[in-house]
C-alpha cells in the first residue's frame, strides 16, 4: 500500500495540471486560435521580459487560477497585477504603488490580437475623481512581444497621454 500513495499522488498532480488548462507560451501570440482563450494567452506569458516599460515578470500560481504580472520585481518601484477568471470575463486588478487597487474587466472569449479591461471599481481610492489606472490593452504582437497601453484617470476623464509599454520575452 504504500508504494501505491506515491504513484497515486503523482497522478493526482497530473490530472491537475491538465485540468487547469496550462497553455505553452507558443500561444500567447496567436490570433484567433480555436478553444484559447483571453485567460490562456495571459497563463502562455510565464517567464521574463524586458523593454520600455523596464522588467516585467508573469507567474501563473494558485493551480493556474492566477496570472501574478510583477513590474519591477525585487525593487522599491514593484507594482504587481492579478489576472483571473471571473465567469465568462477575466479580471484584472492593478495594485499600484501609489497605494489604490483598480479592478478591470475583459472578456475571456479570445479575439484577434488585443484584450482591452475596462474599469469597473477600485478598492482603496479616495473618491471616483481620484488619479488611477482606469483601462489597459494588451496587444500580443506575437509569441515574443507584448504590448500595453494604459490610461490614468483623473476628474472623471482621462489624464493625459497613455503610457505605452513594449516588451519581449527574455530568452
Amino acid at each position: 500500500m504504500k508504494l501505491m500513495r506515491p504513484l497515486f499522488r503523482a497522478a493526482v498532480a497530473a490530472l491537475s495540471l491538465a485540468a487547469c488548462g496550462f497553455v505553452p507560451a507558443h500561444t500567447a501570440g496567436q490570433k484567433n486560435d480555436a478553444g484559447v482563450t483571453t485567460f490562456d494567452r495571459f497563463k502562455g506569458l510565464a517567464g521574463d521580459w524586458t523593454g520600455t516599460g523596464g522588467t516585467v515578470r508573469f507567474k501563473v500560481s494558485s493551480g493556474g487560477s492566477v496570472v501574478q504580472q510583477i513590474y519591477f520585481p525585487d525593487s522599491e518601484q514593484e507594482m504587481t497585477n492579478m489576472i483571473t477568471r471571473d465567469g465568462s470575463d477575466v479580471v484584472l486588478t492593478h495594485y499600484c504603488m501609489v497605494g489604490n487597487q483598480p479592478r478591470m474587466k475583459a472578456s475571456d472569449k479570445a479575439s484577434g490580437n488585443s484584450v482591452a479591461f475596462t474599469f469597473v471599481s477600485a478598492g482603496n481610492l479616495k473618491s471616483p475623481n481620484s488619479m488611477h489606472m482606469h483601462n489597459v490593452t494588451f496587444t500580443f504582437v506575437d509569441a515574443d512581444t507584448i504590448k500595453e497601453t494604459w490610461t490614468s484617470w483623473k476628474d472623471g476623464k482621462k489624464a493625459g497621454p497613455d503610457d505605452v509599454f513594449t516588451h519581449k520575452r527574455k530568452k
